[in-house]
């Protein structure tokens, strides 16, 4: 911060200003104080406020997780279902070799390689970057496509492998074979009965994902210049802005406990049994 011809006197004033001659617990203890009361620190590179970067940012990283979620919803659900409906079957084949691939790609190769053919070979999309849907939602949207599609991709495999397995679970239940007897048709017996209690352990990985997603998905921002939290992380660690890295550490905890509670609220709309337990033990 002060350059490499500092003296010693500057050292030691920028010390005491910053807190660094205090001990580290004392230093935790004044951190966790100006955090309850909103005071995230300031910025060793630019001098802001950590928590005006923060919310800055989590826009765009909101935006990101939610297109990739919608990304791997439309691709892993039916694919799920269908492989379940479909046992043993080429379809089921088919999408458990996709769903393998799937979580196998990492994704800067993947990311790198649809810039190479959507934006240098074929031109339908710009290469990297970011802008607010508010100024032109078009070219908002055109480019989270491809970082949307990276993320989504890797979810969609992982949710469809456990959205089949938990998909045929369900539909060896007795409840299952009974709906059946009644003669309801197909698509009653997936939606209504088995969709719902399928859905609970797709849920938890759905809400772990998100967590991790809007704690900044530190990879695919930074391949696609996506500037969220997890570009945010990125340059901070290169630029040892240390109240920077903290306060993105403490987000995605924190996104990570509300998201959860989330999870468990869900866990109720979608099986009555959990709301009622409360009340029948």
């Amino acid at each position: 911060m002060l350059g490499e011809e500092a003296s010693k006197e500057a050292l030691s004033a920028l010390r005491k200003e910053m807190g660094l001659d205090r001990p580290l617990y004392v230093r935790y203890l004044l951190w966790l104080n100006h955090v309850a009361r909103g005071d995230f620190g300031r910025s060793v590179r630019d001098g802001r406020p950590v928590l005006d970067t923060l919310l800055l940012k989590l826009p765009v990283t909101i935006e990101l997780a939610v297109t990739s979620l919608l990304v791997a919803w439309v691709i892993a659900i039916p694919a799920g279902v269908v492989a379940a409906w479909k046992q043993r079957t080429a379809l089921d084949y088919a999408a458990t070799t996709v769903a393998l691939a799937g979580i196998s790609i990492p994704n800067f190769w993947l990311g790198i390689m649809m810039i190479y053919l959507f934006a240098v070979n074929l031109r339908l999309l710009p290469p990297s970057g970011y802008i607010e849907p508010w100024i032109d939602l078009t070219r908002s949207l055109k480019l989270m496509v491809m970082p949307s599609i990276v993320l989504g991709a890797a979810l969609a495999a992982l949710v469809m492998r456990l959205l089949r397995s938990s998909m045929l679970e369900v539909l060896g239940t007795d409840y299952i074979r009974t709906a059946r007897a009644k003669g309801l048709g197909d698509a009653v017996v997936l939606i209504r009965h088995a969709m719902k209690n399928a859905m609970i352990p797709v849920v938890t990985v759905m809400g772990l994902q998100l967590s991790g997603l809007l704690g900044g998905a530190v990879i695919t921002e930074t391949i696609f210049a996506v500037p969220g939290l997890g570009r945010l992380t990125v340059d901070s660690i290169l630029t040892r802005d240390y109240p920077m890295v903290q306060g993105v550490v403490l987000f995605a905890a924190l996104a990570v406990v509300a998201t959860n509670l989330i999870v468990d609220l869900t866990y109720a709309v979608l099986d009555p049994r959990i709301r009622l337990g409360a009340h029948t033990e």
